[in-house]
């Protein structure tokens, strides 16, 4: 297979994965690890926000990535049993079950959290957890806020006391993701990636929308960290299907769009010379066009 280095890569979006969904963003745990199946299968390797927004994507030459990104911190998400182990059918629990199936699927997703995360477990508890098992805790504001609703100190203030939260929980744990409550942006859209607030100061890698389709390769031109598009976990028959996940992997796995295929090694940008995509400046001397 050949490597494309530039190609688009899906950055999957969920919610609440629950017996009997309640809104568009929820999914049944038997759908769940269905579309973790098909990934595995179609050669994706899960890599976590903050690895494909800084272009630290390691993954075997053939393979494809994939970022499983969850956001609002619900129980039907994570949350830990008696025995301290994940519940199995949380998002957490079949993940590494189906990682397990599927030697060389990671387990690796990122969680953007609110201020009173996963309120089963608690949330202090529940981030060291996820920090110490390798997933990676991104912001998503303390209280889920329109950033576009409010003044710019206040969306701020917000994204601050959002990344306050998960410091506290998890000494020493860096906050390098941010996604946007509702796919809104503060005005002006550069805030959610860079400001501060009552002596609090963050700096992120990448901010991540709602969106409706695959986002760029962090190589390419085409890739804004302040605005990185996502796809809504759907099936292939409910409304607006064409924006969600079961029509998006169809579209890259029969090459309508164009899929990042890594080369195998991480120090190189390989891409086919004949496709549109081209390769950010400042990724130029690492590339190697065929």
């Amino acid at each position: 297979m050949d490597a494309n280095e530039l190609g688009a890569v899906p950055v999957l979006m969920y919610h609440q994965i629950v017996d009997k969904p309640r809104s568009d963003y929820d999914r049944r745990p038997a759908d769940f690890r269905a579309e973790l199946e098909r990934l595995a299968k179609e050669g994706y390797v899960p890599v976590t926000a903050g690895a494909y927004s800084t272009g630290k994507i390691d993954i075997p030459a053939g393979r494809h990535p994939v970022v499983l990104t969850f956001d609002d911190s619900t129980d039907s998400q994570f949350a830990l049993g008696d025995d301290g182990r994940p519940v199995a059918d949380s998002a957490v629990g079949i993940l590494r079950d189906v990682a397990r199936r599927h030697p060389g699927f990671k387990p690796a997703a990122t969680f953007f959290v609110n201020g009173d995360a996963f309120a089963a477990t608690g949330t202090k508890k529940a981030l060291r957890w996820l920090h110490a098992h390798g997933f990676e805790v991104g912001n998503h504001t303390r209280d889920h806020a329109n950033l576009r609703d409010i003044s710019a100190g206040e969306a701020q203030q917000q994204i601050a006391a959002g990344q306050q939260v998960i410091e506290e929980s998890v000494p020493g744990a860096k906050v390098t993701s941010l996604a946007l409550p509702f796919g809104v942006q503060p005005n002006p859209p550069g805030l959610d990636i860079k400001g501060a607030a009552d002596g609090k100061r963050y700096s992120y890698d990448g901010a991540y929308l709602v969106g409706a389709g695959p986002a760029p390769s962090p190589y390419a031109s085409a890739f804004d960290p302040v605005g990185i598009p996502r796809i809504r976990s759907a099936g292939a028959h409910v409304k607006d299907a064409q924006f969600g996940s079961a029509h998006w992997l169809d579209e890259l796995r029969d090459g309508a769009v164009a899929r990042y295929t890594s080369d195998g090694d991480p120090d190189r940008i390989s891409y086919p010379e004949s496709g549109s995509a081209r390769p950010a400046k400042e990724f130029r001397e690492r590339t190697r066009p065929y």
